[in-house]
């Protein structure tokens, strides 16, 4: 018996495609969701929409983490990338290049603080090991301090930095190089940090994968204040959080934060390129003065890529995008409001701006919903660290008659699970 004889409405290309992915690349992974009913392999995409190979339509609310910020196929990026290709390639990673200077000059001028040197990397897992690289040379120390609840990627010191599960799987975990402590527990950083032998604090602005589990007020900055007591640096993983998704451009900005040094990736590609920085003060950067090949990346700020993330940023930047993401984030709110009244299954939102986590009165709510909204045309995704929470993340650009249907999906999605308990 094959894995999806009990799925309804697969055509035999689909069919195929999902059996050659079972077989050579991510059988785990098909199988999970085929066990959810999402048997998706995704065709068309265009805007905030996409469509499974056999035609169901999806409006997307998962943006694969944020890579999708600017929608799909973005038509401002796209023609950046199509007239990158008349001239630009990858690029020789030893020598300077063009794009690649203006993309450093432009990060440089919209970050945060003092941030100054920007080191190119092709994802934000391989920034964040640049950034734990940094800042140990920086500060003559090994220990990094991170959450218990924290994703930074599945490289190796990105991976050592984050939740342990996938790291010891792999035994490329170091408990005592690798501090764990709890979100918003300042007395718990502050006890990790008062041996005065910490070289960074590694955070999410806002963990993803722990559902959008917003900082308390004041924590982000007690936190900043306790890596200045003890000499240790704040690292700001805006992978995810970033480029615009809490109505500022970098989410620190949100909370008067200024790190010492700044992650981005997925979005800066605008899902066409790969790419992803590591941000640097000068003082935390200077080794790009002394070891020239301290690091470097074949892939890592491809002259294509940079010009794809140039436009990005752009748009990203745009006092009328900020606007957007502030006011849909406000109009959603009060549509989600209107439905927890009606549904008490949707218990909480979570938001700052369009970083958005819907909490459900059930432990494996989050999974629930992924699969029901799948059914009924959005497609979002469970929290990977709670499932009882659903990432629900707006586009940057989208419009109130886009949100309208989503929210009558969502209201539809809602009734049925509520119908079946």
């Amino acid at each position: 018996m094959s894995l999806f004889d009990g799925l309804e409405g697969l055509s035999d290309r689909k069919r195929r495609v999902l059996e050659l992915a079972h077989e050579y690349m991510i059988p785990n992974r098909v199988e999970t969701f085929a066990a959810l009913g999402v048997p998706m392999v995704i065709g068309k995409r265009e805007g905030y929409r996409i469509w499974d190979m056999d035609g169901h339509e999806l409006l997307d609310f998962h943006l694969n983490g944020g890579t999708y910020n600017l929608g799909h196929r973005n038509p401002e990026a796209l023609a950046a990338l199509g007239e990158a290709l008349k001239f630009w390639d990858v690029g020789n990673h030893h020598f300077p290049s063009e794009p690649r200077a203006l993309l450093a000059e432009q990060l440089a001028s919209l970050s945060p603080g003092a941030l100054h040197y920007c080191v190119f990397t092709p994802s934000g897992a391989e920034a964040n090991d640049v950034a734990i690289k940094s800042a140990r040379h920086a500060t003559g120390r090994r220990k990094i301090v991170s959450l218990d609840s924290g994703f930074h990627g599945n490289s190796g010191l990105s991976g050592a930095a984050g939740n342990d599960d996938a790291a010891a799987y792999f035994f490329s975990d170091y408990p005592e190089e690798f501090v764990k402590v709890p979100f918003n527990d300042a007395a718990a950083m502050e006890q990790a940090l008062s041996g005065d032998d910490v070289a960074a604090v590694l955070m999410e602005t806002i963990p993803a994968t722990a559902g959008f589990v917003m900082p308390e007020d004041g924590y982000l900055q007690e936190v900043k204040e306790l890596c200045a007591r003890h000499g240790s640096l704040y690292i700001a993983d805006e992978v995810q959080a970033g480029l615009a998704r809490t109505g500022h451009l970098w989410a620190v900005e949100a909370w008067g934060v200024e790190p010492d040094i700044l992650v981005t990736g997925k979005g800066l590609s605008a899902g066409l390129y790969p790419i992803g920085a590591a941000l640097l003060s000068r003082e935390v950067g200077s080794w790009l003065s002394e070891k020239g090949w301290g690091y470097v990346s074949t892939f890592g700020g491809s002259e294509l890529g940079c010009v794809v993330a140039s436009k990005s940023l752009e748009i990203c930047a745009r006092p009328e995008t900020l606007r957007n993401a502030r006011e849909i984030s406000d109009y959603l709110a009060s549509g989600l409001d209107e439905l927890s009244s009606r549904h008490p299954f949707l218990k909480g939102v979570r938001r700052k701006g369009l970083v958005m986590g819907l909490e459900f009165d059930d432990t494996a709510g989050g999974m629930t919903m992924s699969s029901m909204l799948y059914k009924h045309g959005i497609w979002a995704m469970f929290a990977g660290f709670d499932p009882s929470v659903l990432q629900f993340k707006p586009g940057l650009l989208v419009d109130r008659p886009y949100c309208d249907i989503a929210l009558e999906r969502l209201d539809a999605a809602l009734a049925e699970v509520e119908a079946s308990r």
